[in-house]
């Protein structure tokens, strides 16, 4: 069982902490926990939301104390493993053309590799989805190759378009709506990440903040690159919504 703590966070809420670092086994913590919270959903608790390195836990006090919660999510994390359900795996293309990615030459700049050899590295790894947050569809995505890692601005800028894909720290994220950003912007991705729920379905065990969205924690991105036409011509069946992306596995019990 990992080490952990839980803290309240007001009177409907309670978080369950997982160390103090952002890697990919606290993670798998978080993940597993918030799906045998799913599956075994005491009456009463309302919502579990991921993030880096914990889980929210929301729930009604009038329908069950905070006591008897505690006491179920002890329960809960007996032999509780980093990795307990496969993950859905989505290839997503960028186009990474000068007129999409106005921070490239600047990220060229900064980490002493040609725009050819930013891109080659952004696409040459399977990214983790943390968390959800910020804006709503917006991926938290790790991790970046060490050689792409760079401080967020300290101003942030005027706001880039949606689709924008940046990077800062350890992550990468694509922007589902515009937004003023302090991160490096090096593409732009036609596929939407905000989508209606499925109708009659409900979200996998872990994934209950992302409804609504494309992508879910614990999700596997790869970045795939396009050049600027078929991204035009992607980003023209996304506007008459019809770009229909599905993950490259299916898992059994993955949101649809």
């Amino acid at each position: 069982m990992p080490e952990y703590k839980v803290l309240t966070a007001g009177d409907t809420a309670l978080v369950i902490e997982f160390g103090d670092g952002v890697n990919r086994q606290l993670s798998g913590f978080v993940l597993a926990l918030a799906r045998r919270i799913d599956q075994d959903r005491p009456p009463g608790v309302v919502e579990t939301v991921p993030t880096f390195r914990s889980l929210m836990v929301h729930y009604d006090p009038l329908v069950i104390p905070a006591t008897d919660l505690i006491a179920h999510i002890e329960a809960l994390m007996r032999d509780l493993r980093a990795a307990e359900y496969d993950s859905r795996h989505w290839r997503l293309p960028v186009c990474y053309d000068p007129p999409l990615a106005s921070d490239l030459d600047e990220v060229a700049s900064r980490t002493g590799l040609t725009p050819a050899q930013i891109i080659a590295r952004h696409t040459s790894v399977t990214y983790h989805v943390y968390m959800l947050g910020f804006m709503p569809g917006l991926a938290y995505m790790g991790d970046l190759p060490p050689e792409l890692a760079l401080p967020r601005r300290q101003t942030p800028r005027s706001p880039v378009a949606t689709g924008s894909v940046a990077i800062a720290t350890t992550m990468s994220i694509i922007f589902p709506g515009e937004s003023p950003t302090g991160w490096y912007v090096i593409g732009r991705s036609p596929v939407p990440l905000w989508r209606r729920p499925a109708m009659g379905g409900t979200r996998d065990a872990g994934r209950t903040a992302a409804s609504g969205t494309l992508l879910a924690p614990g999700d596997k991105v790869s970045f795939a690159p396009v050049s600027l036409r078929e991204f035009e011509d992607l980003s023209a069946l996304a506007v008459a919504g019809v770009l229909d992306v599905h993950p490259l596995n299916e898992p059994t019990g993955a949101a649809a």
